[in-house]
Order: structure tokens, then C-alpha cells, then sequence
């Protein structure tokens, strides 16, 4: 067949190559489908937990994906005796997804009579909830159909001068790729020093309230049994509910019973587990602002004293005010920085000023390849190949800022437990003045202070 192929020029010999392929159901070297090649394949999404619940009553810390032998998929290139190495798969990124409600818009701060404006403006009022916690009520608008969503948010803000008015931006959960744990033991804790239960017995108590807003978490999963855990949905229940693939991996890093598989770091802890997310597509659980809002609200009328946010968006003034309004109450915010990359811009609510922004590090201390940076990074912790719970049964490995911030939040909360007087700024003084220095000497925008050192968490 080779010299037949000489034959023909390249462009006829690539077309008959590619006609081959699809016709066959043939592979590429590396195992990819011929589809891939032709660009008719579809992209994945960061989070490529979706399909695949992951469970794992194995040993396979993580999967990884095979080869075409692996698989029993033939390659046409070994067929010619030549094996080029295969492209990676493009990945789409957050960026390439929607960031925001194109039909609508969010605020707070109106009148009666403005929003009678808004009305014969055209505006339709979808949603509107009083906040008790943070003084205040929500609105969610959807936009006169003659306006673009720029000038929609003009008008509104014309019409309603004192407001505080924005799109209605998404934010997304901030997991990455699965990687391999690469040892038989994959509780990262021992990276920072995580101290074991029978050290802390007496003098660190964990039996603080932590709310957590993410996707759905199964709390019927056996790494909770004996735990105190309650899961509340704020979507609207005509969407899709969200995944449990991230919602149980996190909150089984932070109250996972001792006695499981994938012990959690503060077990004795309650969580409230508040699910704003729904499943918007294959693989994308997206929250919108105005349901994130609305969460920390509810957790801050619980009254709990930490929130774990693993998830990131764009900056947006609703968001930005709820966070300022829930620190005021002495509640310590921790979030993921994000996995948009070392080059993206800051994401949100990490780089507010009240949140603790939260990086993430291998077993080596190096910091996580996709781990967004800047000035705002406070600490590093593990996420990558963290062991924690899948969302059926189960653990295995996952990686991504998000799993990062969970050690933070715990280690906050261990504090807290410990001497509950203590002050969110004494709290967060403590962590960044104990953690061990990477990177350039003090704060640097890749590791923030340093790494998380859970040594000393008893004593600050």
C-alpha cells in the first residue's frame, strides 16, 4: 500500500488517509479516534469527572487514559511503520463556556418605585428574595428583548442610580484533569503536617459549623456515615440538578468519617452544604451569581463560622458586596484561586480582599501547573491527586485548586474550635505567619505566604 500511495500527492494521500480511518473505526497512535483529527470530536470540558462517577473499591489511585493497544484500537500509522506522536486533545477552558445569563441581570438596593420603572421599562422581574443576614434583597431581570445585554444593564442603572447592579455571572467548580496518586497512601494532610485525630483530641476541637456551597454532595455516601451533614439545593428546580462528583469529593476532605476510606479532616465537625449549581450541559455545573448570593446568605443566618467556596467566576459587584457583608459578621471565607492558568486574570471570590485565596501544590511543593497567580494568593495546600471520595462509593484521586482550599478551611476551623473568641483576622494572621516560606522570600504571587503548616494549628 505504500507504494501505491506514492502515487498521489499529499493532499489526495492526507483525504484518503482520513476517508480510511472513519471508515474503519480505526485509531491514532496514542489511542485518539480518527473523529479527533478531522475536528469533528468534542471538546472536554476542565471538569472530566461528568460522565464517570470515578468510583473506586479498587487500589487504581486515579485513571489515566490508555493506548490504542489498551484498548484494542489498531493504529494506521504502526500499520506503516511510523508512529508520530499524537496531539494532545484540545481542552476547552472556562473561558470558552458562557460567563454570564445573556437575557438577564442582577441587583440590589432598589426602590418600590425603581423597580415599578424597570417594569415599564421593559425589564421582568424573574426572582427577588430578601437577605437577612446581609441587610438587603436580590432582584434577577431579564432584559427588554430590543436591548443588548450592555446597554440592558445601562438602563438599569440610569433608572436606578443607587443600586448595585450587574450581570448575572456564572461560577463554576474548580476541579482539573485526574491524575494519579502515584503511592499507595494518598492522603495528602501528610504534605502540611495534618495532625492525627488522637493528637488533637482535647485541644483542637472541630466541632464548629462549616458551610460549604458547591454541587450536590450524596450524603448517602458511606464516607459520611456518623457524620453531621445537611445538604440544601437553592436551584431552581425546573434545571438539572448538578453533579455529586465535586460537592462529595470536597466535602468528604472536611468531615469524611475516620473510620472511612477517605477520612475528612475535621470529622467532628456539622456541615451545611448549600447547592446553588445546576447541570447546564454535559459536564458544566455553573451557579448563578445571584443563587451564590443567596447561599452565603443562608450559611451566614446558620450562623457558621468558615465557608469553603471551591469554585471561580468573574468579579461582580453583587457577589462582591455579599462577601463584605458575611466577613463583617465574622465568618472566615476560604475559595479556590481558580485552574484558568498562571497567565489568566484574577478569578472570584478569591481575589476579594476578605476571602483567603487559596493556591494549589504537588507531594514536591511545586505549584499546581494551572493554578491561576497574583498578589491576592494568600496560602498553597495539596490539590493535586488528592484522595478523596467519588460521588457513588469510593474514593480516588483528584486534582484543582479546589481541593486545595479545603485544608485551609479545615485548618481554619480547627482554630475557630479551639478558641472559639478568636477573631477572623487572628485566624488568618496565624496561618499565614506559620506557613512555610516557597517560592521568593514573604509573599510572592504564586504561593502567597507560603505553604499551609498544620503543625502548629493547635497552639496559634
Amino acid at each position: 500500500m505504500r507504494e501505491w500511495l506514492s502515487l498521489f500527492g499529499p493532499r489526495t494521500k492526507g483525504r484518503f488517509l482520513v476517508a480510511l480511518l472513519l471508515s474503519s473505526g480505526l485509531t491514532l497512535a496514542d489511542g485518539w479516534p480518527a473523529a479527533e483529527l478531522v475536528g469533528i470530536g468534542s471538546a472536554l470540558a476542565d471538569d472530566d469527572d461528568g460522565g464517570d462517577d470515578g468510583d473506586d473499591d479498587g487500589d487504581d489511585h486515579g485513571g489515566g487514559r490508555s493506548d490504542a493497544s489498551d484498548s484494542g484500537g489498531r493504529s494506521l500509522f504502526r500499520m506503516f511503520g511510523n508512529a508520530p506522536r499524537a496531539p494532545r486533545r484540545a481542552r476547552s477552558s472556562v473561558a470558552d463556556l458562557p460567563i454570564q445569563d445573556p437575557d438577564g441581570i442582577g441587583g440590589s438596593g432598589f426602590t418600590a418605585l425603581q423597580l415599578d420603572q424597570l417594569s415599564a421599562a421593559g425589564f421582568e422581574i424573574i426572582e427577588r428574595q430578601a437577605l437577612s443576614a446581609v441587610n438587603t434583597e436580590v432582584v434577577k431581570l431579564r432584559i427588554p428583548s430590543s436591548l443588548a445585554l450592555n446597554a440592558a444593564r445601562e438602563l438599569a442603572a440610569t433608572l436606578a442610580p443607587q443600586a448595585r447592579i450587574d450581570f448575572n455571572h456564572y461560577y463554576r467548580p474548580e476541579q482539573s484533569p485526574d491524575l494519579r496518586c502515584g503511592t499507595a497512601d494518598c492522603l495528602a494532610r501528610t504534605v502540611i503536617g495534618w495532625p492525627a485525630e488522637q493528637e488533637g483530641e482535647g485541644t483542637c476541637a472541630s466541632e464548629v459549623g462549616i458551610g460549604l456551597v458547591d454541587t450536590a454532595v450524596n450524603a448517602d455516601h458511606g464516607v459520611f456515615a456518623g457524620s453531621s451533614i445537611e445538604t440544601i439545593r437553592l436551584a431552581d428546580d425546573t434545571l438539572p440538578d448538578s453533579g455529586q462528583q465535586h460537592g462529595t469529593a470536597v466535602a468528604a476532605l472536611l468531615v469524611g468519617a475516620t473510620t472511612s476510606r477517605t477520612p475528612g479532616l475535621v470529622p467532628g465537625a456539622t456541615l451545611i452544604a448549600v447547592d446553588p449549581f445546576y447541570r447546564a450541559r454535559r459536564q458544566d455545573d455553573r451557579s448563578e451569581a445571584y443563587n451564590l448570593v443567596r447561599a452565603l446568605d443562608l450559611l451566614a443566618e446558620r450562623e457558621v463560622e468558615v465557608i469553603n467556596l471551591s469554585l471561580a467566576g468573574p468579579a461582580n459587584l453583587l457577589l462582591e458586596e455579599a462577601v463584605r457583608r458575611v466577613s463583617e459578621r465574622g465568618i472566615i471565607i476560604v475559595a479556590a484561586v481558580g485552574n484558568a492558568g498562571p497567565r489568566s486574570d484574577p478569578s472570584y471570590p478569591a481575589a476579594y480582599e476578605e476571602v483567603v485565596a487559596v493556591t494549589a501544590i504537588d507531594r514536591n511543593k511545586n505549584p499546581y501547573r494551572r493554578a491561576g497567580r497574583g498578589q491576592h494568593i494568600d496560602l498553597a495546600a495539596p490539590g493535586v491527586a488528592v484522595w478523596t471520595a467519588a460521588s457513588v462509593s469510593g474514593g480516588r484521586a483528584k486534582t484543582g485548586t479546589s481541593f486545595a482550599a479545603p485544608f485551609v478551611t479545615a485548618a481554619a476551623a480547627r482554630m475557630k474550635g479551639a478558641s472559639p473568641g478568636l477573631a477572623p483576622e487572628r485566624i488568618r494572621d496565624a496561618l499565614t505567619r506559620s506557613a512555610e516560606d516557597l517560592g521568593e522570600p514573604g509573599k510572592d504571587p504564586i504561593f502567597g505566604w507560603g505553604l499551609l503548616n498544620a503543625r502548629t494549628l493547635c497552639g496559634a
